[in-house]
């Protein structure tokens, strides 16, 4: 497994916390069929920005979730490693 951070960019460029709450709902009761677990989530609701972290074995499964529970899939992707 590896951690991974996602990027959505709403064109809209507004979004709202309650929504993006609820989508992470749906990811939960996806993720495992795929051996994906969904960390924490982050928005800014101005920019209609959405930042995820995943582990997933890949990028492709953590957009996989993603698609099944809502249809939002990330617009990026990247690999990262955690600081302390």
């Amino acid at each position: 497994m590896a951690l991974f951070m996602d990027v959505h960019h709403i064109e809209e460029g507004h979004v709202s916390a309650d929504d993006v709450a609820g989508a992470h709902a749906a990811d939960l009761q996806t993720q495992d069929a795929h051996d994906v677990k969904y960390l924490r989530y982050w928005v800014n609701e101005d920019q209609g920005k959405i930042f995820c972290l995943v582990d997933a074995p890949n990028a492709e499964a953590a957009n996989t979730v993603h698609r099944e529970a809502h249809g939002l899939v990330a617009d990026e992707i990247y690999p990262v490693a955690e600081g302390i």
